[in-house]
């Protein structure tokens, strides 16, 4: 039985969290942290019943209690990083849903998880299909390397772009290297119309109210274009992929980003 605490368990993200390690017969919740509804029973909260799992907002205060295997993290860039720092230290593997991490901080992240032979996962998508659509880009790029990439999320989401928007952009990178596109004498009437730059790619990020997760991967060649997409119509998409991973940690040594790197 794998023992699972959820760190921001009220959001949206960890709400589905919740009720799909409740649901998970080789899993047990046995803590969850918000900032809200502080000493109130989850089941409460959520309308479960028989969970009585009290909601907390110290972390290491319930990782030292509770003695899980695994944190799940889907709170915000602010707090991400020291709530994973927390969780290394007291030997618990985490599993990161929550984007926003800088290059450095995922370093770091790795560093002392590797001190520690202790398994982790930092996921910028945990929707398989989002995953195959990154594994079908970077097949794409390989004859289509003009490429540009529209990301669309809800209008909560403070950062941008998203983390799969980023790690798409990576994988094509790698593919097609860093490579000047479009018309060399372009400028931009309102600054940022064009969008982010990432190795001569450009990114662009949609915030409406309506979306849940979706991207478009845009590539142009010779008379002809390659659109790859992938809408997550239901945060309940994300939910095999993040059991999944829970399960994945339990077997590994070493912090890994992306879960693509622990299933295909």
């Amino acid at each position: 039985m794998i023992k699972v605490v959820i760190s921001g368990a009220l959001g949206k993200m960890g709400q589905e969290s919740c009720r799909a390690v409740l649901n998970t017969a080789d899993m047990m919740l046995v803590g969850a942290l918000d900032t809200k509804c502080v000493g109130r029973k989850l089941g409460e909260v959520l309308g479960i019943e028989n969970v009585n799992v009290v909601i907390n907002n110290n972390l290491k205060d319930v990782l030292q209690e509770s003695a899980p295997d695994v944190m799940v993290d889907f709170t915000n860039p602010n707090v991400v990083f020291d709530n994973v720092k927390t969780a290394i230290a007291c030997g618990v593997r985490p599993v990161v849903g929550t984007t926003g991490l800088s290059e450095d901080q995922i370093r770091e992240l790795k560093v002392m998880a590797a001190k520690k032979q202790l398994g982790g996962l930092i996921a910028p998508n945990f929707a398989i299909g989002a995953l195959l659509m990154i594994k079908f880009s970077a097949m794409a790029a390989r004859y289509f390397p003009d490429v540009e990439i529209i990301e669309m999320h809800h209008d909560q989401k403070i950062d941008a772009p998203s983390g799969t928007a980023l790690r798409t952009a990576e994988v094509l990178a790698d593919v097609r290297g860093d490579m000047k596109q479009g018309c060399s004498e372009e400028y931009e009437k309102i600054d940022g119309v064009r969008g982010g730059n990432f190795k001569g790619m450009r990114i662009h990020s949609v915030r409406l109210p309506g979306y849940v997760a979706h991207q478009e991967v845009i590539f142009g060649g010779v008379g002809q274009t390659l659109v790859i997409r992938h809408d997550a119509i239901s945060r309940k998409a994300f939910m095999p992929g993040l059991l999944m991973g829970i399960r994945k940690v339990m077997n590994i040594n070493e912090m890994v980003y992306g879960l693509e790197n622990l299933i295909f």
